[in-house]
Order: C-alpha cells, then structure tokens, then sequence
C-alpha cells in the first residue's frame, strides 16, 4: 500500500485508510466483536495503516473494537478519533446535541485513550463545530492535550472555511474529515483551495457514497431497520433511480480499466490531490481488498477529463441528510 502525508502535518498514512463505523453503527446490525477484531487485523496484514473511528459510533462499542484490534500493532498505525457531542445524561445511546466545551473535550480525551488502549490519540477531530462554543477556544483546548501528549495532531470535521482558518491560527489544523466523493462534491469550491493554501490533509469519508456508488444498489434497495440510510433523501427509491446515471459513468470507465466501479471512484479521488486520503468503510474481508486495490488503479488525464465531463451533465437527486442534520454541516 502507497503511503501519504495529511498536507504539511508530517503524518503519514497509508493512501487508503479504513473506516470503522459500520462495523458498530449505523449500517445495519453491529458485527460480531472478534469479526471486526480479524477484519482490523487483515487490513492491517494489508498495509492499511490509517483507522477512523469515534465515540459516537455505538455509541463507545467501536472505540473498544478498534483498541483491541490494534493493540499488538499500536506503533504501525494511525488511529483517529472525535469528540464534540453531548451523550444522554440518563446513559441512553442517543446523542442530544453539540458539546465542545474545553472541559467536555478533556473528559472525552481521557475516555477515548482508555477505550483505544493507547497512551496518545494520533488524530483528534472535533466531529461537528459547535456555535455555542468559539474554535479558538476548542483549538486552545485540543493545543492543551498536544502540549500535554496526549494528542498528536488537530482535526475538524465537515467545517467551513471561516472555521477552518480560525482553528488553524491558534493549533494548526492537520486534517479536515468532511464527505467528498463523485456524488457530494460541496468541498472543490472552496474548502479544498483552502487546504491547500494552509498545507491541510482532507480525508474523505463516505467516498462511495455510502455504498451507492459501488454499483450494488437500485431503487428496489432496500435497509435494516437500524440503518440510517433509511431516513436520507438521496435513499429514496426515486433518488436511488435518478442517480444511476452516475453509477453508469462509473461502471463504463471500470469496464474499461479491469477495475470495479467503487475502485474508480476511489481512485478518482485519490488523482484529486496527493494529500487526500478517502477512509472507506466495509465489513466484508473482499470488499477490503477491492477498496484498497483502488490505490493501483491508474487514472490518466483524460480519463479524469472525461469523468468530470460526464459528471458535469449529471445533476445528483436528493439531499445529503435530512435539514437537522445538514445544518451541522458546513459552519
């Protein structure tokens, strides 16, 4: 697996990270604690070295499932994890809001290095901004925990680009997580140039557009109970329907490289820029090796051209997230 540095960080990951949410949370019913324990540790036999996860997811159980599938190989990977909700007060497993209160930070810090099993989080991301609480103050706190070694590197997730400059000048920022892929392309208009200017890693995460992209799904698709796709207006029969134009282009080109769809849509990421690193996530040991036999596919200029060509004329159907989700996004 090819290596790559998050902007000017000096953190270097492997090209193609794994996302560890769906094998807790939000996919369907979670996995088995010792099949998540061997998918990590193939990945890891693999050359991934990258691992996305938070305390939300479970909420706490992935947290558990990614610490003690790395332990024995702590100092080969790259753990990241977030912070920035409120957990219910009675211990239920709903979120109830934003907090990114220095003191809340702490406390989830001390938390998380327990469940992971480590003595310092590699990557700590705020996972929603918060407008209660100023960035200066949530980058102050997090510069705290780095001075302090218990964090190695700052991140934000989905955060505009007014946050992201405000964070950067107190605790440089070395990572923003927000969605990109050739379905959410939001960031190209001004988040990625900022990144770049600030020297900023971005990791991509639903990079196949929560599963839509890999080319399995149509409008007869249907979800767990459990999953949250159920509630997203880019899941709908229609939606699904009207968006297998952008499917199409993918499998076309894929025909054409002895690739798979989901491969080509990674790997038309990774040609964006060489410091993004997309983190898609599985449960299956063979869709592992297909996610990350992306880093070999090779995209050529005019291939590139011609994608964005065709994606040009595609207008995707549906919202991302339903409106009190998507207005966490993009502060």
């Amino acid at each position: 697996m090819q290596k790559r540095k998050l902007g000017t960080s000096n953190l270097e990951v492997s090209a193609i990270g794994l996302g560890c949410m769906g094998m807790s949370f939000g996919y369907g019913p979670p996995m088995a604690k010792q099949d998540g324990i061997a998918l990590i540790r193939a990945a890891v036999d693999r050359g991934v070295t990258f691992f996305d996860t938070a305390e939300v997811y479970g909420p706490f159980t992935n947290e558990e499932l990614v610490g003690e599938a790395l332990a024995p190989v702590r100092d080969r990977v790259v753990i990241a994890t977030k912070f920035g909700f409120k957990p219910d007060p009675n211990g239920g497993p709903r979120w109830i809001g934003l907090d990114s209160r220095p003191e809340h930070i702490r406390e989830v810090a001390e938390a998380s290095l327990k469940r992971l099993k480590i003595d310092a989080i590699d990557l700590f991301y705020q996972h929603r901004v918060d407008p209660e609480v100023p960035i200066e103050d949530v980058a102050g706190a997090v510069k705290d925990l780095i001075r302090q070694g218990k964090v190695k590197h700052f991140g934000l997730s989905e955060a505009g680009v007014q946050t992201i400059r405000r964070a950067h000048a107190v605790q440089p920022v070395a990572a923003l997580q927000s969605e990109y892929s050739l379905w959410t392309r939001t960031p190209e208009k001004e988040v990625i140039p900022t990144l770049e200017e600030l020297g900023i890693g971005f990791v991509p995460f639903s990079p196949l557009g929560k599963g839509y992209l890999t080319g399995k799904m149509n409008e007869a698709t249907t979800f767990d109970s459990s999953d949250f796709r159920n509630i997203l207006p880019r899941f709908t029969p229609e939606a699904l329907k009207a968006n297998q134009a952008l499917v199409d282009l993918l499998g076309k080109i894929a025909g054409r490289k002895k690739a798979t769809p989901a491969q080509i849509a990674l790997a038309w990421l990774l040609a964006q820029k060489p410091w993004i690193v997309p983190i898609p996530g599985t449960t299956k040991l063979h869709r592992l090796d297909e996610n990350n036999g992306a880093a070999a596919v090779e995209l050529t200029p005019a291939d590139l051209r011609e994608i964005d060509t065709a994606a040009s004329e595609i207008t995707v159907q549906g919202a991302r997230y339903p409106e009190h989700i998507e207005k966490m996004t993009g502060r």
